[in-house]
């Protein structure tokens, strides 16, 4: 019986593994582990300033640095699933990190040995820098926490949309799965966040470590019912085969007969035309039959010197869609940094709601995550299918990442604006400080903007990739923004070390004027972007065709 055969029909009930009894568990997981991950996360620049003494940009470049290693790891932890280990031993494995990564910043908040003292001496503002042992707490729980939580994002997904046989099941499974995600991420930065502010950070924390742990324990109560798909093998493999065989073969001429070139993988439909495409041509080489290269049976002799034309192509689609990815860098490089630098605006505003609440500046970033949520409600009940409706056509993710372009710049211009008006009221007004519900306007916005760029990446790379590389294009959405965040924590270094514009008190600064670069920058990389589009060469069935600007976004 193959493996997709003992897969659970999600409507039967038949079967020993997989299906809806799964659904419970690894939907469980991924709320424990959200809540979790967002109670530390969210508040973790404030932890920095206020229990550790850290200088506030330091804190925002620590925070970058550690969302990039989230959204980094889930490429890593994809390729040692689908290769290696499989799903479930990455996930387990990946909560199990998580858990001892919180608990270690969860020690640093209860021992107080494991942190600096605060108290300054004689009012000078010298305070205690932390130790050795101390920062070894510190940054081995921030690690230990990252890499566990980004092993655990994909690779949870995956195995929920494993247990269905049926793609309309796996749709509904992935859309409860970004609800779960998406709320858990609110709860804990909210609710926990709430907690470390008002209560204290160690009762926060250990709220974050139970979390994990009910997430963990759930997860591996499930394992008796989880359907365990086969591996098949690194993807990558076969890239490198094109690469190290078309340097073998760097001298030969491209030729246009068809026989010359080694025919599609088995698994693939014979009927297809063997013969390369001609983008990229220097490619085909690797496709080149020479003297040795095939075995008697047909099949291949030298892996390393001969490759399928179908994995030519895979590796042709590769490259087609690189540009289109560099230019979603630069798209996702100034919300890091707008994130990042709106939690030290919230600590130098007024965050009051009433006289008895106070908003805590690390649950700032949540109106981006719940902007996103409700509009990608919108969009998908209201928007989209009225537009199909007038149109004709659906909406494309060419269309969609364009739109969350322009959204972008615009709010980082607004951004931009709110924070001279703040400074101007500090400074006119003797220290002054104005609502922090000025900062949510640009925040709207930048959350609507990603509701149509996020989803409209992860659908354009999933349709352009090869079938091959599946699972990994969804997780180059989650690759490009760990490169934004390393970037964005480079470029506040170099504005730091050329410009008075981010010193350590922001009051004194001037983050208006590095967002105005941003939204520059937005401008001309939206233009890049309308490049890339008109230049793309997308692939339609087996054949690779030109479409200009207008072509692509209705196609």
């Amino acid at each position: 019986m193959d493996g997709e055969s003992q897969i659970l029909k999600s409507s039967s009930g038949h079967g020993k593994r997989g299906g809806w009894i799964t659904f419970p568990f690894t939907i469980a997981t991924t709320a424990g582990l959200n809540i979790a991950a967002a109670g530390w996360m969210n508040n973790l620049t404030v932890y920095l300033i206020e229990e550790f003494g850290m200088n506030s940009i330091d804190a925002a470049q620590v925070s970058n640095i550690m969302n990039g290693s989230v959204n980094f790891v889930p490429v890593v932890a994809a390729i040692l699933a689908d290769s290696f280990f499989g799903c479930f031993s990455v996930v387990w494995t990946s909560c199990l990190i998580s858990l001892l990564g919180i608990v270690l910043l969860a020690l640093t908040s209860t021992i107080d040995t494991l942190r600096p003292q605060q108290l300054c001496t004689n009012g000078s503002g010298i305070c205690m820098s932390p130790t050795k042992l101390q920062f070894a707490f510190l940054y081995g729980g921030i690690a230990l926490a990252s890499i566990g939580l980004g092993g655990m994002r994909t690779n949870i997904a995956t195995i929920g949309a494993n247990q269905f046989r049926d793609s309309k099941y796996q749709n509904m499974f992935f859309n409860w799965f970004f609800f779960t995600m998406y709320i858990g991420t609110v709860i804990g930065a909210t609710v926990i966040v709430y907690i470390e502010d008002n209560v204290s950070w160690k009762f926060g924390y250990f709220v974050c470590v139970a979390a994990n742990f009910v997430g963990l324990v759930v997860f591996l109560c499930g394992s008796r019912f989880y359907h365990y798909a086969k591996l098949e093998g690194s993807p990558f493999t076969s890239l490198a085969h094109v690469i190290v065989a078309t340097i073998r073969k760097r001298k030969l001429p491209i030729l246009d007969e068809n026989n010359w070139y080694y025919g599609p993988h088995a698994n693939v439909d014979q009927t297809m035309s063997i013969a390369p495409s001609r983008s990229f041509g220097f490619l085909n080489r690797a496709a080149l039959k020479c003297e040795g290269d095939v075995k008697q049976d047909n099949s291949i002799a030298k892996p390393w010197r001969l490759c399928t034309v179908s994995e030519v192509e895979d590796f042709k689609s590769l490259m087609r869609t690189l540009p289109l990815c560099s230019s979603s860098i630069f798209l996702s490089t100034p919300i890091a940094v707008l994130i990042s630098l709106s939690v030290l605006q919230a600590l130098a505003m007024d965050r009051h709601l009433g006289p008895h609440f106070q908003i805590p500046a690390g649950s700032i970033p949540v109106i981006v995550l719940v902007t996103t949520s409700i509009f990608l409600t919108i969009f998908d009940r209201f928007l989209f299918p009225t537009w199909e409706k007038l149109i004709g056509h659906n909406v494309t993710p060419f269309k969609r990442i364009g739109v969350g372009h322009v959204l972008t710049f615009i709010g980082l211009g607004v951004a931009a604006l709110v924070e001279s008006k703040r400074l101007n009221e500090v400074r006119d007004r003797d220290g002054f400080r104005i609502s922090v519900l000025w900062l949510v306007p640009h925040l709207v916005l930048i959350g609507i903007g990603e509701a149509f760029h996020f989803p409209g990446q992860v659908s354009l790379y999933y349709q352009e990739f090869p079938t091959s590389l599946k699972s990994v294009s969804t997780a180059l959405t989650w690759l490009a923004i760990a490169i934004s965040f390393y970037v964005s924590t480079a470029l506040i270094d170099l504005v730091r070390k050329t410009t008075s514009w981010l010193p350590n008190d922001i009051n004194q600064g001037r983050i208006d004027k590095f967002y105005w670069v941003f939204a520059v920058v937005g401008v001309v990389n939206f233009g890049y972007y309308l490049l890339c589009v008109w230049f793309y060469k997308r692939k339609v069935g087996n054949k690779v065709v030109d479409h200009g600007a207008s072509n692509a976004f209705n196609k």
